[in-house]
């Protein structure tokens, strides 16, 4: 069988006015707590003292192709991300500078950073992850001034890399491209299609999942309520459920199924249970419109 080529889905993520809703919230104040103890106990960079200059630091140019075009160094690939992030730095004349930012692509060495202010080429930064409390320390690689197609944020390098630093949502979707992955590679072997579609469902199950979780948080920083989100997950189960009555009815058709499994027998009782509550509803639904 030819293997056909899929495209990848992109990977939901969310919008970044959640962030200044967070830091106006309560549970900002208790992070940032967290965030002060956590710092006590990191060295400070060389030459980050007040009064102390700081040691100049050579930035390597990036490396160009035979036609003039930057050439690509990245060791691994980065990931789509919304993470809140405090960068701190020393500024001109030791003075300390803080600034807010948000994690958009990374990956275990570094990644971009969307912020307004940002330090200058080359300096030592101290990153603190706001959902976590957890704090690095990297160096601005690439700034809007310093580098083309650098704009709105910076880029840095951890100087110890850490993929766990960026928290869950870098490793969510590192594990939805792999499965996507997977998927492309069982459609160049001779495997059913029943099965890759089966595996195809659960792959879109799991970004459904996974998106909701995200939109979920999105609304927790917000304070909003979230009954309208949980609404429209309930409504795709549903959808979910109808399908999987379907793929049941063909594998009765195709006499995949025992009679004399209990599964079959509980399956049942669900279906019995649910055509209840179902007619309860209709009624309640009938009752108000007569009202």
């Amino acid at each position: 069988m030819d293997c056909v080529s899929v495209g990848v889905a992109e990977t939901p993520v969310l919008a970044t006015s959640s962030i200044a809703a967070y830091r106006s919230s309560s549970l900002f104040a208790g992070h940032k707590k967290h965030l002060s103890s956590a710092r006590r106990n990191i060295p400070r960079s060389v030459g980050s003292s007040l009064g102390e200059k700081e040691t100049p630091v050579t930035v390597k140019k990036r490396p160009m192709t035979a036609d003039g075009t930057s050439l690509e160094r990245r060791k691994t690939r980065r990931f789509p991300v919304v993470v809140p992030i405090e960068v701190s730095w020393r500024g001109t004349e030791g003075i300390a500078v803080k600034e807010d930012a948000v994690a958009r692509q990374v990956n275990a060495n570094g990644g971009f950073l969307k912020m307004s202010n940002y330090p200058v080429l080359g300096s030592r930064v101290t990153l603190a992850n706001f959902l976590s409390a957890q704090t690095a320390e990297a160096r601005v690689l690439a700034a809007p001034d310093s580098r083309q197609g650098v704009a709105n944020g910076i880029i840095v390098e951890l100087i110890v890399p850490n993929e766990g630093f960026w928290g869950v949502d870098l490793q969510v979707n590192k594990a939805i491209v792999e499965l996507q992955n997977l998927e492309k590679a069982l459609q160049c072997e001779d495997i059913d299609l029943h099965l890759v579609r089966e595996y195809r469902n659960a792959v879109d199950y799991i970004r459904t999942t996974t998106e909701t979780v995200q939109r979920l948080r999105e609304r927790h920083f917000r304070g909003s309520d979230d009954g309208e989100l949980l609404s429209v997950l309930a409504t795709d189960r549903i959808r979910r459920a109808i399908n999987l009555c379907l793929e049941v009815v063909a594998d009765l058709d195709a006499g995949r199924v025992r009679q004399e499994s209990k599964s079959v027998d509980e399956f049942q009782e669900a279906l019995q249970h649910l055509q209840q509550r179902l007619r309860q509803r209709g009624k309640v639904q009938t009752n108000v419109r007569l009202t």
